[in-house]
């Protein structure tokens, strides 16, 4: 975890690395490159490498409650917190810690929002006793080109405050 040179936010914070790729977009992943260069993946993030690239840091999901100054974070900068290989009580978890530091934003981005939007309507409520999405998590998705618009409808089933697009690359 660490401050960032990211303009639209403050800090990152990384629970999970890693990612496979699922769409054009990621065929240039800053993540991905980043992770090849200082071997953090065994190879390339297809499907086939996903299981040895996808990791979980349960160490690192207290960092945001020991930082004081309220912050804007980059969730999962370094991979996709909606990865198919994330189990849904690691997300939860994930999401706790998210819930109780509520002086700090969370931004989550993924690719995968019908599975963010099954979370949301599934899986949190199961944990949180009705409470809601938390309201200081926001919620985005990445959209490259008018074929990956589909994403923004499982996107808005997403009953998040604030919810974002990313629209890099655009193709």
């Amino acid at each position: 975890m660490g401050k960032t040179a990211i303009e639209w936010t403050e800090r990152s914070w990384n629970p999970v690395t890693g990612c496979s790729k699922v769409s054009p977009g990621c065929d240039h992943c800053y993540a991905e490159t980043i992770s090849l260069r200082f071997k953090r993946s065994v190879g390339p993030w297809t499907g086939a490498n996903a299981r040895a690239n996808v990791v979980l840091h349960p160490e690192r999901l207290d960092e945001p409650l020991r930082v004081r100054k309220p912050s804007m974070f980059f969730t999962c900068s370094m991979g996709d917190l909606f990865h198919e290989l994330v189990p849904w009580e690691f997300v939860k978890d994930v999401f706790s810690v998210m819930e109780q530091a509520n002086d700090h934003t969370f931004q989550v981005l993924t690719k995968r929002p019908g599975r963010m939007a099954y979370f949301a309507e599934h899986v949190w409520p199961e944990r949180n006793r009705g409470t809601g999405w938390p309201p200081n998590v926001w919620a985005g998705t990445s959209v490259e080109s008018a074929k990956w618009l589909f994403r923004l409808d499982r996107l808005a089933r997403v009953p998040a405050k604030v919810r974002f697009i990313s629209a890099e690359p655009l193709l």
